[in-house]
């Protein structure tokens, strides 16, 4: 077939790099002038597959209303009077149900074991160097509440062969030394000896380069406008170039990887993707002699620390309000502290350089992967904070099921939907 992706992040480039090694011929669009120039252009590092559990839970709606009228909060609900936005939250509210909380875990750490297997996998195959390393990942809990539930979530994720290690304050310490001088009152932590990090923007640049070489072709600084629709069918996408010249790239299928902006494209053409942006901020600095080597994750704030080469990577916050991704001083500031208070010693933060982007959640944080409602285009985005972790299993599943095979791992992927 030949096939149009849209979108070069680490979703549309793995599934760019799937669906090429199974024959098919591929262009991918994308409006800036390189891959993973996005979202997955400085996110936290983490291939957490100890973290494949949804934010829709029995606990966010009490942490939600909390943290609406806290100001410096790192996670932050900013209302508005757009639809989109009610509508979205009306869903999540329905997803934090305990039972469609294990339901959704399940199938994402199903989703993530396969996918850390295939980046394995494909590292090997093609030599790829993007600042990985297997040091695993500490999650780090100041509340018991908070570390009780989290040990609950591992005993769901253990059948899956996805280890966590329960672990004292001295083991953490023990495990990370930069933890000696912390400020922060730690109970506890999860140890996931078997995580990973990396850097997905050098990742994804990496594949894209590799992704020319087999053959697939590549608009950049092209956008997306339209699907062209023929007899209820997408045959194609109405693009437009840096210069606003405007034409038609045709297709037989046609792959919707465009995070935030899959909803904007779709949804004039009928169908409304259960999709919104939840913004988040990075800051990369030199690693110091303080910064730590073992990948941290501050579950209680949302923060992680990955050791990126010679960078250190802080990444966290979870804003739900709008689509800008502009970078707030006062956001920026109160992540530094927080960060700060783990490891007092980290390194300068005044060499630090900020960055924020938007995560294209669904409201179960389960990825959208398969056939939409309009016949020939399939999604596959959606992946929220776990689009790294996930991106290589999911471009997997939807070469499977692009070429009419049944997914070869337990997840809801749009099977029953026409293509």
């Amino acid at each position: 077939m030949h096939i149009l992706v849209l979108g070069a992040g680490v979703i549309g480039i793995t599934s760019a790099w799937y669906l090429r090694q199974a024959g098919h011929t591929v262009i991918v669009v994308d409006r800036q002038p390189q891959a993973a120039m996005e979202t997955s252009f400085a996110n936290g590092g983490q291939i957490s597959v100890s973290h494949a559990g949804p934010w829709a839970s029995p606990q966010a709606p009490a942490i939600g209303l909390r943290t609406l009228f806290e100001k410096n909060a790192p996670i932050r609900f900013s209302p508005t009077v757009n639809h989109r936005q009610w509508r979205w939250m009306s869903a999540f509210l329905r997803e934090c149900t305990p039972g469609r909380t294990r339901r959704n875990t399940r199938s994402l750490a199903a989703l993530a074991v396969s996918s850390h297997a295939e980046l394995q996998s494909l590292r090997r195959q093609l030599a790829l160097e993007y600042d990985q390393a297997a040091c695993g990942i500490l999650h780090l809990f100041t509340e018991r509440k908070e570390l009780d539930r989290a040990q609950a979530r591992a005993h769901w994720l253990a059948p899956f062969g996805i280890r966590l290690d329960a672990c004292t304050p001295e083991q953490c310490a023990a495990i990370e030394p930069a933890l000696a001088n912390s400020r922060r009152p730690l109970i506890g932590g999860l140890y996931a000896p078997n995580d990973e990090v990396g850097d997905a923007h050098r990742f994804t640049q990496a594949l894209a380069r590799a992704c020319v070489d087999a053959g697939v072709q590549f608009h950049y600084e092209t956008t997306a406008d339209a699907l062209d629709l023929h007899e209820g069918a997408v045959r194609g996408v109405a693009v437009r170039d840096a210069r606003g010249v405007r034409g038609l790239l045709r297709a037989d299928q046609v792959v919707c990887s465009l995070g935030t902006h899959s909803r904007m494209l779709v949804e004039q053409h009928g169908p409304r993707p259960a999709l919104y942006p939840i913004k988040g901020y990075s800051l990369t600095l030199p690693a110091g002699a303080g910064a730590p080597r073992v990948s941290l994750t501050d579950e209680e704030n949302r923060i992680v620390l990955s050791r990126l080469g010679d960078r250190l990577r802080v990444a966290g916050m979870a804003e739900l309000g709008g689509m800008t991704v502009t970078v707030e001083a006062d956001r920026v500031d109160l992540l530094k502290r927080l960060v700060r208070e783990w490891l007092p010693d980290i390194g300068d933060f005044d060499q630090a350089e900020a960055w924020s982007g938007l995560r294209p959640c669904t409201p179960g944080n389960v990825p959208l992967i398969g056939p939409s409602r309009l016949r020939g285009l399939w999604y596959n985005t959606g992946h929220g904070s776990l689009g790294w972790t996930l991106a290589c299993g999911s471009a997997r599943l939807l070469s499977e099921l692009m070429a009419g095979r049944d997914a070869a791992i337990d997840f809801p992927a749009l099977t029953g939907r026409r293509h």
